[in-house]
C-alpha cells in the first residue's frame, strides 16, 4: 500500500511538472544582410514567423510581417536603402519600404502585367507542387521560373529563366497624375485616351510589370506612358562594391 502512494505521488509530480513547463520560445535569427548595419531578423520556428527590419545606424526597428513569413531562397541582392522591397518564398508580391524601412506597404504584379500574355514563347510548366501551369506568364512569374531578384537605384529587378525582367517604377510619382495636374493622354489601338489625376497617394515603387509590357514594340500597358517607367533599360543594373548576403539563409531546427 505503502509502495503504490509513492508511486502515485511521483506520477502526480511529473504530470503537474509537465502541465508547468512553459512552452518554448520561437527563436530569433537573423536570415539576411544588408550590409554591416542593416538586416532582416525571423522570429519563429521552421523558419516561418514575424519579420522584422533593423537598422542600427538610423536605429529603425520595425516590423515588416507579424506572421506566417517564409524565407525567400533564390538569389537576392539589395543594395538600395531608401526603396526597401521584400518578397517571400512563393515570390507573389512584395512589402515595400520607401522611407528606408521606416514604414510599410504591399506591391504587387500589375495584372496583365506578365512577360508573354498569350503563351506565344513560355511552354507549360509545372510548380513547385507538381500542378501543371498554362503555357505564358499573364499576371507574373511562377517562383520555379526566378533566377534572382535585385534591388538597387531605389528600384526593383526580378529576372526569370526565359530572360525576362520584371521591374518597378523610377523612384518617383508622375507630376501629371498628381492631384491638380493635367493628366496623360495618349493613343492606344488608333483611339485617344486621357487618365485623369488621382488622389491615391504615392504610387511610385508599387507595381511591378514586364520590361516588354511597358517598352516592348508594341507596349499593352498604361504605364508604359508614366514619366516614371520611361528609358528604363532591359537589363539589371550593375551592382558595385556590395557588402550584403546574396541570398537569405535560414536554420529550420533552430529552438527545438
Amino acid at each position: 500500500m505503502k509502495a503504490l502512494t509513492i508511486l502515485l505521488l511521483i506520477i502526480s509530480i511529473g504530470l503537474l511538472t509537465s502541465c508547468q513547463a512553459s512552452p518554448k520560445k520561437p527563436p530569433t535569427q537573423v536570415v539576411y544582410r544588408f550590409d554591416d548595419h542593416r538586416y532582416l531578423e525571423l522570429k519563429g520556428f521552421y523558419c516561418e514567423g514575424e519579420l522584422w527590419y533593423v537598422d542600427n545606424k538610423m536605429n529603425i526597428r520595425s516590423q515588416v510581417h507579424s506572421q506566417f513569413y517564409r524565407v525567400f531562397t533564390k538569389k537576392y541582392i539589395h543594395p538600395s536603402e531608401r526603396y526597401i522591397a521584400i518578397t517571400s518564398y512563393g515570390a507573389g508580391g512584395f512589402s515595400i519600404s520607401k522611407d528606408y524601412g521606416r514604414t510599410w506597404e504591399g506591391a504587387s504584379f500589375a495584372p496583365g502585367g506578365g512577360a508573354d500574355r498569350f503563351g506565344k514563347r513560355i511552354p507549360r510548366r509545372k510548380d513547385r507542387d507538381g500542378y501543371w501551369i498554362p503555357a505564358g506568364e499573364y499576371t507574373h512569374p511562377i517562383r520555379e521560373d526566378i533566377i534572382s531578384f535585385t534591388v538597387v537605384n531605389d528600384q526593383g529587378f526580378m529576372l526569370t529563366k526565359w530572360g525576362d525582367i520584371y521591374m518597378s517604377s523610377k523612384p518617383f510619382d508622375d507630376p501629371r497624375l498628381e492631384p491638380g495636374g493635367s493628366g496623360i493622354d495618349y493613343i492606344s489601338s488608333g483611339e485617344k485616351h486621357h487618365l485623369f489625376p488621382r488622389d491615391v497617394g504615392s504610387r511610385w515603387g508599387k507595381d511591378y510589370l514586364s520590361w516588354v509590357s511597358i517598352q516592348g514594340d508594341k507596349p499593352w500597358k498604361v504605364f508604359a506612358f508614366y514619366e516614371n517607367f520611361q528609358g528604363i533599360p532591359n537589363k539589371i543594373p550593375k551592382v558595385k562594391n556590395y557588402r550584403g548576403w546574396d541570398r537569405m539563409r535560414c536554420d529550420p531546427s533552430l529552438g527545438l
